[in-house]
């Protein structure tokens, strides 16, 4: 039986493996930010949860303990993973694009990331 339990985290490490040098071959590959965008939030991410997953495999059915360690690091991985992406893309709309450039916003006719106002230098206050 337990031939069996290393014949499934065998699997989870190597699918886990796959999607890691997928991810990492797209970063160098895909020509734009915006494209490579895709490689670190999706493929990468699925490559280190199937690394968690034969780890909470291994630590339940090889050793008899149950660690949900793992669980922490891939609850935070799939919170701050979305995030990174929309501040890589937030960052190349704003050095890249201008608002006539974008497509249509919808009904406000306005990308949220362009609405930031102009803010005027304010002149420190000097001490008296």
């Amino acid at each position: 039986m337990q031939f069996l339990f290393e014949i499934l985290i065998s699997f989870f490490l190597i699918v886990s493996g796959i999607f890691g040098f997928v991810g990492s071959f797209g970063m160098i590959k895909l020509k734009d930010p915006m494209s490579r965008l895709h490689a670190p939030t999706k493929a990468t991410t699925l490559g280190v949860g199937g690394v968690l997953l034969a780890s909470i495999f291994h630590s339940g059915l090889i050793e008899g303990q149950l660690s949900l360690h793992e669980l922490l690091i891939t609850l935070f991985l799939f919170l701050t993973a979305p995030i990174t992406a929309l501040f890589i893309a937030k960052w190349h709309i704003h050095r890249h694009e201008k608002p006539v450039d974008l497509p249509d916003a919808g009904e406000d006719e306005l990308w949220a990331t362009h609405a930031v106002e102009q803010v005027e230098d304010v002149p420190e206050h000097s001490a008296k």
